[in-house]
C-alpha cells in the first residue's frame, strides 16, 4: 500500500484555524485513527489528505510523492463516508463496479474484481438488489466493497459506522479491521467514539481545538495520557483527576484528610515538573484504585452502577470532587458508606495544573 506524510499541514478559514499546523507520518499498512470531539479538526484533516479540502499551508506526501495540489482522482485514495453515498437507482453490482467502469477497465476485469470483493465481504447474494432494499449494515458493506474494488494506495474512512445501530457497529468494527489486515491496507479512520478507536487503531491521534494532543498506541493514550484533556477524554469513565498540594513527598488532597504518599521514582520529576509550585493533579484510572480497609485514602459512596462484569462506585472525596472506582459487581456498597482505598503505584500519574501537561517520571515505575 503506501506511506502518508503530513508536513506542517494546516487549514484556515479567514483568521480561524480549523486545523493548526501538524506533522503526521502514517506508515505503510498502518491503521491510524483520528479521534476527538466534534469540531476538533479530524474530518478536515482527512479531507485534506483526500484532496476534497485544499490546504492553507504545508504539504501532503503519498509514497514519497507530493500530492498536495493533485485532484482527488489523481491521488489513488478511496474514501468511505458515514452515509454510504450509494447510487439508489443502481444495483449493488453496478454500485461496486462503477469506479472500475469510470476508469475504463475491461468487462472481464470488472467482473473478476467485483466477484472477489463481494466474496471477501460476504455480499454475493446481494449483488442483484438495490441499496434501498438493504439494511444499514449491508449498505455499509457495499460502500466498503466499492472502495476496495479499486485497490487504492490508501483508504480514508469518515465515521463509517456512525449511522449504524449498536449491534451493527460492533460487527462492522471487526469486519473493517479484518479487511485492513487481509488487504495490508493503509487506513486513516475518523471517529469520535473512543471504543472504536481503542478497538481498531494501531495508533490513535487524539485531537482537540484544531491540534494534535497525543499520538500513540491505544495502550499509550490510555495508560500515559500526555495532558489533562487526553486523560479525561480517553476511558469510560475517564481518568480520575484529583487536585492537591505537593510538599515533602506527599500530596494533600482536599477533603476527608486524604494524604497520598508519592511513590519512589517521582520525587525529582515532580519537583522539576511543577516549576517550584505546589499545586498538582493526581491521576488514576478507576481500576487502579484498590479497596482496602487499611487504605490511606477514603471516599463516601455517592452512587454505584453495574457495568456487566464489574461495578463502578462513584465516591465523593470532598464537596466538589467525585471519583470512580471499578470493583467487584457482587459486593454491595450502600450509599454514604465510607470506602478506604489505595492507588496502585504503577498506575498513578501526575499533571501540572497550570500547563495541563503530564509529568514524566525520571525513573521507570
Amino acid at each position: 500500500m503506501s506511506t502518508i506524510e503530513l508536513r506542517q499541514v494546516e487549514k484556515k478559514f479567514g483568521d480561524l484555524h480549523a486545523v493548526k499546523p501538524l506533522d503526521l507520518t502514517i506508515q505503510d499498512g498502518e491503521f491510524i485513527v483520528l479521534l476527538g470531539p466534534s469540531g476538533c479538526g479530524k474530518t478536515t484533516t482527512l479531507r485534506m489528505i483526500s484532496g476534497l479540502e485544499t490546504v492553507s499551508g504545508g504539504t501532503i506526501w503519498l509514497n514519497g510523492r507530493n500530492v498536495t495540489w493533485l485532484h482527488p482522482s489523481a491521488r489513488d485514495i478511496a474514501f468511505v463516508f458515514q452515509f454510504y453515498a450509494l447510487y439508489p437507482h443502481l444495483t449493488v453490482w453496478r454500485n461496486i463496479a462503477f469506479p472500475l467502469q469510470a476508469q475504463g477497465e475491461s468487462r472481464e476485469t470488472v467482473d473478476k474484481r467485483v466477484t472477489e470483493v463481494a466474496q471477501l465481504l460476504r455480499i454475493e447474494h446481494l449483488l442483484g438488489a438495490h441499496p434501498g432494499q438493504l439494511s444499514g449494515g449491508d449498505q455499509q458493506r457495499v460502500a466498503l466493497a466499492r472502495a476496495l474494488v479499486r485497490r487504492p494506495a490508501a483508504f480514508l474512512m469518515d465515521e463509517p459506522l456512525g449511522a449504524l445501530d449498536a449491534d451493527f457497529r460492533e460487527s462492522m468494527r471487526s469486519e473493517i479491521k479484518r479487511l485492513h489486515v487481509l488487504q495490508h491496507a493503509t487506513t486513516v479512520y475518523v471517529t469520535h467514539d473512543q471504543i472504536e478507536a481503542m478497538a481498531m487503531g494501531d495508533r490513535i491521534v487524539v485531537m482537540s481545538e484544531a491540534a494534535i494532543q497525543q499520538i500513540g498506541t491505544p495502550s499509550d493514550v490510555y495508560n500515559d495520557p500526555s495532558n489533562l484533556f487526553v486523560a479525561r477524554f480517553i476511558g469510560s469513565p475517564g481518568m480520575n483527576l484529583v487536585p492537591g498540594k505537593y510538599a515533602d513527598r506527599v500530596v494533600q488532597m482536599a477533603g476527608l484528610d486524604n494524604r497520598y504518599a508519592v511513590p519512589q521514582g517521582w520525587h525529582t520529576a515532580l519537583n522539576k515538573g511543577l516549576d517550584g509550585g505546589s499545586d498538582i493533579v493526581v491521576g488514576f484510572r478507576p481500576e487502579a484504585a484498590q479497596i482496602n480497609d487499611r487504605g490511606s485514602l477514603v471516599g463516601k459512596v455517592y452512587a454505584s452502577e453495574m457495568q456487566g462484569s464489574s461495578a463502578v462506585l462513584h465516591l465523593t472525596i470532598n464537596e466538589n470532587e467525585i471519583i470512580h472506582i471499578r470493583t467487584d459487581r457482587l459486593i454491595p456498597y450502600p450509599i454514604d458508606t465510607l470506602i478506604h482505598f489505595d492507588i496502585n503505584p504503577q498506575m498513578v500519574r501526575f499533571f501540572n495544573p497550570k500547563t495541563e501537561a503530564a509529568i514524566k517520571p525520571e525513573v521507570a515505575q
